[in-house]
Order: structure tokens, then C-alpha cells, then sequence
């Protein structure tokens, strides 16, 4: 896929979403940026500021590889990382709501206006 170009992070969204397709992927993203939060957390309650690294290695330690191996595609944080840091704080939210289908929807939306079929 060549990369996208977007004016607003609304246009950007469904795109991010899409780059999420598979639930695994979007699961891989909650447990990677949840542990690493975690363990900054916990880290910045015991004055062990190092510890704050935890988030970012975590996080996209796990999620990086999730896109490689389960979507086959790249990271939206290449091509657009302020928005991809918001889109990931906006997926795992929604998903902590228990809307986890809507971003399926959203994707296999975005997926179908472009030409992409991700069902297998």
C-alpha cells in the first residue's frame, strides 16, 4: 500500500483504524500499551524514572511486530506519528468501552472503499 496523505486527523482515523484490521492486531496494541503504562507507573510511584521507558519500548516493541506479522502491512506511526500516537490512545479507549466491533466495522469499511480485502 503507498502511503497516505490526509488533511485532519478525522480523515486520517479510518485509516488508522484499517491498519488495525484483525482483532489481534488491536488486542496486541491494548496488552503492549496497557504493560508499558503499567510499568511506568510503577516505576514513577517507586522514583525509578528509567522505568518510564517502559512505555514506548513496550508498547511499540509489541505492536510493531503485530503489524508485520499479523496485518502485513506497516506501522501508521512511520508515515504520521502525532496521529497514530492519538489514534492508538483513541483505539485502546474504545475498546476499553467495549466497542470493539465498531472498529472492525470501521476498518472493514475503509478496507472496501479502497480496495483492500483483509478477511483471511
Amino acid at each position: 500500500m503507498s502511503q497516505q496523505t490526509f488533511d485532519t486527523y478525522e480523515e486520517f482515523w479510518p485509516y488508522y483504524v484499517a491498519m488495525h484490521s484483525r482483532a489481534a492486531t488491536r488486542w496486541v496494541h491494548l496488552t503492549g500499551t496497557l504493560t508499558g503504562l503499567a510499568l511506568s507507573a510503577y516505576g514513577l510511584a517507586r522514583g525509578r524514572k528509567r522505568y518510564l521507558a517502559a512505555l514506548p519500548l513496550i508498547g511499540y516493541g509489541t505492536a510493531w511486530p503485530a503489524h508485520f506479522l499479523i496485518e502485513k502491512n506497516n506501522p501508521a506511526t512511520f508515515g504520521h506519528p502525532v496521529w497514530s500516537l492519538r489514534g492508538d490512545a483513541q483505539m485502546i479507549r474504545t475498546m476499553l468501552a467495549g466497542r470493539d466491533a465498531e472498529l472492525a466495522e470501521t476498518a472493514a469499511k475503509w478496507l472496501a472503499e479502497h480496495g483492500e480485502d483483509r478477511t483471511g
